[in-house]
Order: structure tokens, then sequence, then C-alpha cells
């Protein structure tokens, strides 16, 4: 009997330890959130919310209103819904809630790149010195040598240029995109070492082709390895595509290239006066591949498929795309030049810019997320105020919050080109909420300390793109009236989103 109590209060103890663990004792305090935990103890809410997060999102909303505590697989994390209180998630001190720890953990299980301190920092600042302003001059001119290469190096040759191709638009932009970008940023292949530059140009074409079709694997993979939750087969898979990445894009194979981007080559180089190991370096360096590439082209596609089904963007469009160029004094025409595609004409396309913004806002949700490192106070825009408890999670999905906000954007799920556009045809940035402006009223890049940095380079990615497919190319959809395909949901959070299926399209050099 002496030796079964002390048996049976370990027991116990142990029992009521997981019990807390699980978060069963969990009980909303006065001043905190709505707390909804779940009916399954530790998981709660992960179920539903990996399978469909807007709709799940959307029923807390209405259940419980726009700030409220869920549990999601041992984590319990505060979604705030308002815009109009986005500020107070965006602009709060590093010291409350952080977004370097919940990056780092989700660099380290799909890449396996284990941060360092200052991270974040040297990447921003590179990026500012070369994704932007003058260094993104030289970035948009090598992102065009490489588009060219890709799309138009079969003009002049002997094959019949007006044959129509049949191709899918998703997995057709996807490549073209991703290609010249890997390209653009990571260097070619040296002239010399091939013996020509056309030889160089095929073999640029012929490995980049392979690249994109291993990365278009891991991208596929990407939801359930950033989740943690792959079939053995499919951890397999993962780990072999990672090694062969992280040897793609190495140190080594980097200094082998011409015409390594300055961005790339800066952060490699701040890694090695750090003292990181090589092999380190080569995990961040596929780091910075995904990150750069893993969101344009299917945003490029998004677009041009917006403008397929919508003539009157297209139209708009096109016709804007041939003012400018005829502007610069160039033309397309046989036999002639290729079109020099500059940082200037592309800051001269106002409906562009708005037809891409509306592309975003439709197509692209990102799940910004901080870790909170101290007790705090959310303070609401209408004087509300809400006690957060250390330890936890907080989130905006600016998707359904702000996308979809029918009050902000009128007829939320319908494309109009020119939404972000006012009459005089300046740029609108004015949006309301009940009487009230809203700051944050498009939010595909994210917000704070976790916007996307390569935003600037990105967006003119996807307009080169669109404008050689428009000046260069007929292209139109094989089914004219195919209906636009749903979004792949298990994508929801992770930044531009990708369809269920392909559209399948057709193109054809102009001449």
């Amino acid at each position: 009997m002496e030796l079964l109590l002390p048996l049976l209060a370990a027991f116990l103890a142990a029992l009521i330890g997981g019990l807390y663990v699980l978060g069963v004792f969990r009980q909303r305090k006065p001043g905190e959130p709505p707390l909804d935990k779940g009916l399954i103890p530790w998981l709660g809410h992960v179920l539903e919310f990996r399978r469909d997060t807007l709709k799940f999102l959307e029923r807390m909303k209405q259940k419980h209103g726009d700030v409220f505590t869920v549990q999601i697989a041992g984590f319990y994390m505060t979604f705030l819904q308002d815009p109009l209180s986005f500020g107070a998630f965006v602009k709060e001190s590093r010291e409350k809630l952080d977004f370097n720890n919940f990056a780092a953990q989700l660099v380290n299980r799909v890449f396996g790149y284990k941060a360092v301190d200052g991270d974040h920092e040297t990447l921003y600042l590179s990026s500012n010195k070369h994704l932007k302003g003058e260094g993104l001059e030289v970035m948009t001119q090598a992102m065009m040598s490489n588009l060219q290469n890709l799309m138009l190096h079969s003009i002049g040759s002997a094959s019949d240029q007006k044959t129509w191709k049949e191709d899918g638009l998703f997995m057709y932009s996807y490549n073209i995109v991703f290609r010249a970008g890997y390209l653009a940023l990571y260097g070619n292949v040296p002239h010399k070492s091939e013996g020509s530059t056309e030889k160089a140009k095929e073999k640029d074409r012929s490995e980049s082709e392979a690249l994109f079709y291993e990365f278009r694997k891991y991208d596929q993979l990407f939801p359930n390895l950033a989740y943690g939750v792959l079939l053995p087969k499919e951890k397999r898979e993962a780990d072999r595509l990672q090694s062969f990445f992280w040897d793609a894009v190495s140190v080594q194979k980097l200094k082998s290239k011409d015409n390594i981007s300055r961005w790339v080559w800066d952060m490699q180089q701040a890694k090695e006066e750090m003292g990181m190991q090589e092999a380190m370096i080569n995990k961040y360096l596929f780091v910075l591949l995904w990150a750069s590439q893993g969101n344009t082209g299917p945003s490029s596609f998004w677009f041009l498929l917006f403008l397929l089904k919508h003539p009157e963007a297209m139209k708009a469009v096109r016709d804007e795309v041939d003012k400018v160029l005829k502007e610069s004094g160039q033309e397309v025409r046989p036999g002639g030049p290729l079109i020099d595609l500059t940082r200037e004409m592309l800051m001269k396309m106002p409906i562009m810019d708005s037809a891409v913004e509306e592309t975003l806002r439709l197509t692209a949700a990102p799940l910004l997320t901080r870790a909170v490192l101290q007790d705090m106070t959310l303070k609401m825009a209408d004087g509300r105020e809400y006690f957060i408890r250390e330890g936890d999670r907080m989130a905006i999905f600016p998707y359904n919050a702000v996308h979809l906000d029918p009050e902000i954007h009128p007829d939320p799920h319908t494309f109009k080109y020119d939404r972000f556009l006012n009459p005089d045809g300046s740029r609108k940035t004015d949006f309301y909420k009940g009487g009230k402006k809203v700051k944050y009223y498009n939010m595909p890049w994210g917000a704070g300390v976790s916007m996307c940095p390569g935003r600037f380079f990105a967006t003119n990615e996807l307009k080169q793109f669109a404008f050689l497919m428009l000046v260069y190319f007929e292209f139109e959809l094989k089914n004219p009236d195919v209906e636009i395909p749903q979004i792949d949901f298990k994508r929801w959070g992770f930044g531009s989103m990708q369809p269920v299926k392909d559209v399948q399209f057709r193109y054809r050099l102009r001449f």
C-alpha cells in the first residue's frame, strides 16, 4: 500500500501535467479575446484550419467577432480580423511581437537552414540596395536579357513561326518567369566555357529547364513540408530535392557563373564574412531561390488569365503597352532588333499596375504570424482592448479581412482591372470602411517587418513577362468559355495561390 500511493500520486501528476500541456485547463480570463479550443485536445482546430483556412476563419469571425483565440496544434493563436486595427499588429514593437523566431523555425524545417542573428536585417539592407532604385535598373536589364533568351530565341529561325503551340498557361508562365528570374539572380553559363555566346545561351535554357521541373516538385510538397506532415515517401523525396538544390545553387556553382546579381553575391559574401560554413550558405542560397521565385510565376499566370477572360482589361492593357512602346521610339518588326524594355518604360504603365494589383488582391493570401514575447494589450481602433498572453501567437489573414471585404472593395470576387485607378488615371489609394480610411487596403506582400523585400523586383518580373507576351505573341484560351479554376486551398497562407488545375492556351509569334 505504501508503494502504491506514491505511484498513484506520480501517475496523477503526470496525467494533470499532460492535460495541462494539451490545453485542457486553459480558460478565458477577463479582458481576453473569445477562446475556442476545439473538440480535440492539443490539436484543437488544426484539421479544419489546414483543410480550408479561409472558410475556417470566416466561421470563427461569424461566431466570435473580429478578434478571437483558437487552439491549433498546441499553439494558441489570436486572429485579428478588423482591418482598421491592423496598425496595432503591424507597428507593435519587436519586444512584444516577433516575426524572426517564427520565420527561423519555418526555414529550418523547409530548407534546412539554421538562422543566425542579423539575418533579417542583412536581407533587408541588401534588398533595398539591389532590388530597388538604381539596383533595380540593373536587375531589370538582366531579367530582360534572360526573358528574351527563353521566349524569343527562335525568332528568325527556319521553323514555322506562324504555327500555334499549345501548353498549360500555368506551367508556361511559371516555367518562363522562374527560369528567367533564376538566371538573372544566380548568373549565366560563361561564354568562354562553351565556345560561343549561342551555345552558352542554349545551355542556360536547358539547365534552367531541368532546374524548374525539380523546383516544381519541391513546390508541390511545400505546404505539407511547412506543416511537418509529409508521408514517409514524400519525406524521402523532399530530402532528395533539398540535397539537389543545395548543390544546384551552391557557392561553388555560383563562382563558376557570369553575371551573378549583386543581391545574391552580397548575401553570400555576408555569410562568408560572419564565418558561416559553406554547406549552410548553400542552404541559405536555396532559401533565397524559393523566396524570390516561388510566387511570381503563379501570379503571372493569374494576370494573363484574367486578361484573357476580360476582353476590356486586355484591350486597355494592350493599348497602354503599345503606347509606351511607341513613345520609346521602338517597334516590333520582322528582322528588327529586340525591344529594350527599360525600368523607365515599366513605370509609365498605371493601367497595368492597377491590373496587377487587382490580380494580387484576388490571388495572394499570405498569413502574417508573430510570436507573443510578453504579455501585451491589443488596442483596437474602436477603443476596445484585449489582453494577449505571452507564449501565444498572433496572426492576421488579409485575404478575407481586407481583400474580400465588400465594404472596402465592392463586388470583391469580380476582377476589375481599374479598381486601383482614380478617374484621372492616377493610382487610387483611398479606400474606406465604416466611413474611415483603410491604410492596409491590399496586402499581397505582407506588412511591417515581414513585408516582402523583393516586391519591386517581383512586380517588374511579372510586368516584363506580360509586356513581351503582349508585343511579340498572339495568345488565346483553347476554350474561351473555360471557367477560372478554383484555388488550391492547401496553399492558403503561403503567398501567391495556385490553381487546382491548369488552363490550356495556345500561342504563336505575331510575325
